[in-house]
Formats: structure tokens, sequence, C-alpha cells
């Protein structure tokens, strides 16, 4: 008697697809902004941006981390009380797979590499207004967001991580504020 085997899917291309035209969607939507805003705003306010792109990758990593580590039998105990965002909790842990992805590569890497962008006009801005050094002001802008992105994420891991799941409960709270199940 031949023994019945389960065929394990190698991967979701349901998945893979949606992931994929979501991180070009989001790509086009932040590249798109940073292209066109950018070079037409103060310095400034180009720096601004820029952090605020670089703090943005930090933030969806760490939620990304709490994802994946939080324990769900708070959030079931949470559910039982009827408290608001723990069923959203659960279903994120169930699917920390996904949306580990979802945050950590597609939003974290979109933010890196829109980074990278922005730095590149900012490095333009600077050399055009101060007349510096441009492969020295490249160089320079480069390190910084590296070095930015990468100490901002590695605190945050360690945060992420000791606080799992009071960061994924107000995250689950503030995304039930938009769920209409």
């Amino acid at each position: 008697m031949k023994r019945k085997q389960t065929k394990q899917k190698m991967f979701d291309f349901k998945w893979v697809l949606f992931i994929t035209v979501c991180a070009f969607l989001i790509s086009f939507g932040f590249s798109l902004f940073s292209e066109t805003i950018i070079p037409n705003v103060p310095l400034i306010v180009a720096i601004i941006v820029l952090v605020l792109f670089i703090l943005l990758g930090i933030l969806f990593d760490i939620i990304g981390i709490a994802i994946t580590v939080s324990d769900p039998k708070v959030f079931h105990a949470q559910a039982s009380k009827k408290k608001k965002g723990a069923r959203l909790a659960i279903r994120l842990i169930k699917n920390a797979n996904k949306v580990s992805s979802f945050c950590n590569d597609v939003i974290g890497d979109i933010c890196g590499i829109i980074s990278g962008a922005t730095g590149v006009t900012i490095v333009t801005i600077l050399v055009a207004t101060f007349h510096w050094n441009m492969l020295f002001t490249s160089l320079l802008i480069t390190a910084l967001i590296a070095a930015c992105t990468i100490g901002g994420k590695a605190l945050g891991k360690g945060f992420a991580m000791q606080k799992s799941n009071l960061i994924l409960e107000k995250f689950a709270f503030f995304l039930s504020l938009f769920d209409r199940r």
C-alpha cells in the first residue's frame, strides 16, 4: 500500500506576487516623492525628510522583529477580555513570516534605498550650494546614512526583542483603528 505523500509548497506564489507588487508600488510612490519634492526644497527640509525615511525604516524593522518574537498567549488573554487590537495582534503573530517580510523587507529595504536616493539629492544640493568636493561629500553622506540606519536598526532590534509584546500591542491597537472587521 502506497503512503499518502503530502506535497509541501516551496513558496506561496500569490504571496510572492502580492509582496512584489506592493514593493513596486510603495517604492514608486516613495521615489516619486523623493525625486520630485526633495530637489525643490531647502536643504534643511531635505535633511528632515532623509531622517524621516531612516526612522521609518528603523520603526518598521522594530515592528517586524516584535511580531516575530511576541507571545501569542498574552494576546489570547487580552482577546478574551475584548481588548481592542488583541485579535488583530493574534492574526499578525499567526502570519508573522509575511508581516515580518513586509515590515522588514518591503518597508525597511525601500526606506534604505530611498534614503540613498535622497542622500544623492542632498549631496547635489551641498555641492552646488557650498562648492564642496563631490567625492568627499558623497562618501560622507553615504557613510552617515548607512551608520544611522544600521546603528538605529541594531538598537531597535534589542528594544523590539525586550518589549515585543508592548510594541505589538500598540501597533495592533493603532491598526485596529482602521480595521473594519
